[in-house]
């Protein structure tokens, strides 16, 4: 599987490339659409505030290739930023961001401490294959101030306690976001990227044996 992992100069793109590496991907780091479309899978990591980033990638060329794939369901994993560029808007600096999930991100309330750094419980609100072989409240790695809020909480996958309950993992068909960093959150981790990995491979099959005229 060729997965492209989109450098917008937010990211710990190194830990990202060894670990889906270590989980069997073909990993390409995207810094032009070309590298997005040839893929069959998509990362986008990131820290920081939702202006910047929407600038960054926009100013690549990037932001429309993203959209693009969005809009056609292709596989995409969010990671931290990556996962709240997929509301409406932040209002951290009250940027409009992808649209593809209803909702905003806003600044965790009560928090005991912000950002909010470390390990911490994710606690399962349905199965979802992303998930499969990692056990319910597993520790995973956070580093974030703001998190999404979806209207619709059916795309909640998980959820995270820290002053109050917070959404940590959605998912709206192929489109999948982690509040946490996967790629250093140890076994457990690793275990969620391969997850992604067999998920975005499973949905290339599919796609390879439909017959003509017939779309899934």
């Amino acid at each position: 599987m060729r997965v492209a992992v989109v450098d917008y100069g937010a990211g710990n793109l190194v830990s990202i490339d060894q670990a889906l590496s270590r989980v069997g991907a073909d990993v390409v780091i995207a810094r032009d659409r070309g590298a997005i479309e040839d893929a069959d899978a998509l990362v986008v990591p990131g820290v920081g505030a939702a202006g910047p980033a929407m600038r960054r990638l926009a100013r690549s060329g990037l932001l429309d290739a993203i959209r693009t794939w969005l809009a056609d369901d292709r596989p995409y994993l969010g990671i931290c930023l990556g996962l709240q560029l997929l509301f409406d808007g932040s209002d951290e600096d009250g940027t409009e961001t992808l649209g593809v999930i209803e909702g905003r991100t806003v600044r965790l309330e009560d928090a005991p401490t912000l950002p909010h750094i470390g390990w911490n419980q994710v606690d399962r609100r349905r199965d979802h294959p992303l998930f499969d072989g990692i056990p319910d409240g597993a520790d995973l790695y956070f580093v974030h101030s703001y998190a999404g809020v979806p209207r619709d909480v059916s795309v909640a996958l998980a959820t995270t306690m820290h002053g109050r309950q917070f959404v940590s993992a959605v998912a709206r068909g192929p489109i999948l976001g982690v509040q946490f960093h996967p790629e250093r959150s140890g076994r457990d981790g690793l275990r969620l990227l391969a997850n992604f990995v067999a998920i975005a491979r499973a949905g290339s099959a599919r796609t390879a044996i439909q017959p003509a005229g017939v779309t899934a």
